[in-house]
């Protein structure tokens, strides 16, 4: 996989993990999980600039213009993408009421989306996914985990934690606390 092939997956997963988090910030008036959306919108076009200009660069190397065509219109739509699931964390941000039908989502709702920063102290740092079985531990299951500007989309058991990550996770809502709590080095893991 190429340089810009790489680029393509990560505006795609980043894409995904927008519209999942603006719902979320919605759905739970969570402004943190709205404020982590416009965060992305801003470096999904950054990266969405810099995959038009390869496949510029790319059409005077091959002179494949169709890929390149079809590159930044992939580009573009997904960018459009990322626009709304902004659009739809604004409503979090400023503060305007939610459609009656989402607060009846909300009463339904089973599952969250929570941010948890990993502090130094942490049981976390350190450690692999599946060393310590955080998903059946803590009840939350880590769907991404954001390192300086970067995301790690989709972890597995061998995504190893570091203090400073941010750990984008999903479960049930009394699970989150205890979660967070792991995070920040306030809760303890159970010795395995």
């Amino acid at each position: 996989m190429d340089q810009l092939d790489e680029m393509l997956l990560e505006l795609k997963d980043t894409s995904e993990l927008m519209i999942d988090l603006a719902y979320s910030s919605l759905l739970y008036n969570n402004k943190e999980i709205a404020e982590e959306v416009v965060l992305m919108e801003e470096m999904l076009d950054g990266l969405a600039n810099d995959i038009q200009r390869q496949a510029i660069e790319r059409v005077v190397q091959d002179r494949d213009e169709g890929k390149a065509f079809t590159i930044i219109k992939l580009a573009a739509a997904v960018e459009e993408i990322s626009d709304a699931a902004m659009q739809i964390a604004m409503v979090t941000i400023m503060d305007d009421e939610p459609h009656p039908v989402i607060r009846l989502s909300i009463k339904d709702a089973d599952t969250i989306i929570t941010l948890a920063e990993v502090k130094d102290g942490s049981d976390l740092v350190g450690r692999t996914l599946g060393k310590m079985r955080l998903a059946s531990q803590s009840g939350m299951w880590v769907v991404a985990i954001k390192r300086g500007r970067k995301y790690l989309y989709g972890p597995d058991k061998s995504t190893r934690l570091e203090i400073g990550d941010v750990v984008i996770s999903r479960g049930p809502p009394d699970a989150e606390k205890y979660f967070q709590d792991l995070c920040f080095g306030k809760e303890r893991l159970e010795e395995l």
